[in-house]
């Protein structure tokens, strides 16, 4: 069975009225296949500004692909996805993609600030074109990701967070009204865990930037997430950490029991019939796989 078990409003709406601001991102009646099988299907989610959406689940639950079908790289099979007021599309602007940390290679002779020239020339979805005023554009970029310090060394000879800072400040170029953050803190540890979440979190704040935000570990964003969409077996709850985080919800949507325990100020999920883990297990700290 797919669809949704509940669904809850964002914080500037209740479905009693008008919203006060336009949504950065409203997907409606989606559904998504891969090959034979049906991911989900039934998705309503409406994102406004400055809305902080945290996207949990099970390995091949179809995470990371509706990120995707955002970007324009994944049709749906059923519905539409509206990104600022336009039908979503391949290399929209409005939209900062940070991916999931993986190391460059040691030998890889470009700079530092050179990656992050890539997201201001429009690279990421062309031929780097310059244009005046870039150096300037990188070097801000470069200053509010703390990578200044390091914009002249090789790629290859920095740390992972090093790395990751790039790629945020890679994503923020063209002031995106979306941040779609796809795993971005695995493999990270946790000053570094701590450090890019400030940096997305001020974009949330500062600019009002959206953020969609897939991971497998909750407790690094716990704080700062607003509503938080849970995929698992076809269905999808959607609502408030308080709604969602719970052992009968998690029980409901999984179809076996779940339990939500809390371990200090973290939560721990125990009982999830996957190999990888969406939260801090008692039982696995693997975070590989496909999502």
């Amino acid at each position: 069975m797919s669809g949704a078990l509940r669904q809850a409003q964002g914080p500037t709406g209740d479905g009693q009225g008008p919203r006060r601001e336009n949504p950065v991102l409203d997907i409606r009646g989606a559904a998504l296949q891969r090959g034979d099988r049906e991911l989900w299907s039934g998705l309503d989610l409406t994102v406004d500004p400055g809305e902080f959406i945290a996207v949990l689940g099970p390995s091949g639950s179809g995470k990371t692909t509706l990120l995707r079908s955002i970007l324009g790289l994944q049709p749906l099979s059923a519905g539409e996805i509206i990104v600022a007021g336009e039908p979503v599309r391949k290399g929209n602007p409005r939209i900062g993609y940070i991916p999931q940390q993986r190391s460059l290679a040691p030998d890889t002779s470009m700079r530092a600030r050179d990656l992050v020239a890539l997201g201001v020339q429009g690279s990421r979805f062309g031929f780097p074109v310059p244009h005046r005023g870039d150096r300037a554009k990188v070097d801000q970029l470069l200053e509010s990701v703390g990578a200044a310090h390091y914009a002249d060394r090789r790629v290859g000879l920095l740390s992972g967070g090093e790395q990751q800072r790039l790629r945020v400040g890679q994503a923020l170029a063209d002031e995106p009204t979306l941040l779609l953050c796809d795993e971005p803190l695995s493999n990270l540890d946790l000053a570094n865990q701590v450090a890019i979440t400030d940096i997305i979190d001020r974009q949330r704040r500062d600019r009002r930037a959206a953020v969609l935000f897939v991971t497998h570990d909750i407790n690094p964003i716990l704080g700062r997430v607003d509503r938080i969409l849970y995929i698992a077996g076809g269905r999808f709850v959607l609502g408030t950490p308080e709604e969602v985080l719970q052992t009968r919800v998690l029980t409901e949507l999984y179809g076996t029991p779940v339990f939500v325990l809390r371990a200090g100020d973290r939560l721990v999920v125990v009982g999830v019939p996957d190999a990888e883990p969406h939260h801090e297990h008692a039982h696995d700290h693997d975070h590989g796989g496909a999502a």
